[in-house]
């Protein structure tokens, strides 16, 4: 589901709406997956209330981790998890958007250590920074579906991971140069 629109009144979903319609959900699929916009407006909080797990994404910047960490705190105090003692918390994960290995490397981003560290969440996978992502976006279709594309296979092994498969965590380390591209730059 993916959340309300954020241009029109924030007030239309409802708890009991978002359970109701979640329940229904529930009983057909085995996952069912709430995509929420940034920040904690109606529309993310009606999505992380309900929350057994969490995918907590950012991007490498200080302004991103801080509202993630905002995030972070409002599903460990106010989702039904947190509310209810018998319940387990929700499992809260982190996927890092838009890594440029070899400009974090040169201090001009975030480092993944930096991140998780200042959220203090494992980590699910890490999408490199793509241009396909502005084309498939542009064309209407999931990047995902890209054939040898670095973002898709890093999606492909994010979900590969929150299933429960050990995946190698790629993209994480800047492309190693060759021979001639470290002569002439």
């Amino acid at each position: 589901l993916l959340a309300a629109s954020q241009t029109k009144d924030k007030d239309v979903l409802t708890f009991d709406g978002v359970e109701r319609v979640l329940n229904e959900l529930t009983d057909q699929f085995e996952y069912v997956v709430l995509d929420s916009p940034a920040g904690i407006e109606s529309g993310a909080r009606h999505a992380m209330y309900f929350a057994d797990d969490a995918i907590i994404t950012t991007n490498p910047e200080i302004s991103a981790c801080r509202d993630s960490d905002k995030m972070i705190g409002f599903i460990s105090s106010k989702s039904r998890r947190a509310e209810n003692a018998q319940l387990e918390p929700v499992n809260q994960m982190l996927l890092v958007n838009r890594y440029d290995a070899e400009r974090a490397e040169n201090e001009e981003m975030l480092q993944l250590k930096d991140i998780t560290e200042l959220l203090g969440l494992n980590l699910l996978g890490v999408i490199p920074e793509s241009k396909s992502v502005l084309t498939a976006t542009n064309l209407g279709q999931p990047v995902i579906t890209l054939e040898n594309d670095d973002t898709a296979m890093a999606y492909e092994d994010a979900v590969a991971r929150y299933l429960g498969e050990e995946r190698e965590m790629r993209f994480i380390s800047p492309p190693t140069k060759g021979f001639f591209a470290n002569i002439f730059g």
